[in-house]
């Protein structure tokens, strides 16, 4: 994540993972008659092809919080479509080490790219990108839940 004062310590960070849910976006990038996923490399779902996000911070509207994830997680600017909703992730497993959970209160945005952007890997989160398109199948399942909402609303 790019510095930001409002971002925590890692010791506090670690406290939060332990014991508050945590209040993020997701991002369902529709591109290029598919959807944009990432190839985690850290806890939770490393290893799973997952949409990209991120944490919102203290006083950030979660629309706010959409456009930082997509500058600072794939180099570019988006134009968001609508709101999915709001899902809840529980996760057997953390980056913080000694805390077995981790518990997401995920807001989900369908967007796009703006006009003439380009995706750039700009995170540490994912190793690379890549657009899957349909049928989905054999996705983490709460990409699978995404991607099934997404049919289901046009």
């Amino acid at each position: 994540m790019a510095e930001d004062e409002r971002w925590v310590s890692s010791d506090e960070w670690d406290i939060v993972v332990k014991n508050m849910p945590i209040v993020s976006v997701d991002l369902i990038v529709k591109h290029e008659g598919g959807v944009l996923l990432g190839l985690r490399e850290n806890e939770p779902a490393k290893g799973e092809w997952f949409v990209p996000g991120g944490t919102v911070l203290k006083n950030e509207r979660l629309t706010e919080a959409v456009h930082r994830v997509a500058e600072t997680k794939l180099g570019c600017e988006v134009v968001i479509h609508n709101k999915l909703g709001v899902f809840e992730h529980f996760y057997d497993t953390s980056e913080v080490n000694g805390v077995d959970s981790k518990h997401y209160v995920a807001n989900a945005f369908v967007v796009e790219l703006s006009q003439d952007q380009s995706i750039e890997l700009a995170d540490e989160q994912h190793s690379q990108l890549r657009v899957f398109e349909p049928p989905f199948n054999e996705h983490h399942p709460y990409v699978q839940r995404y991607l099934e909402q997404i049919r289901l609303t046009g």
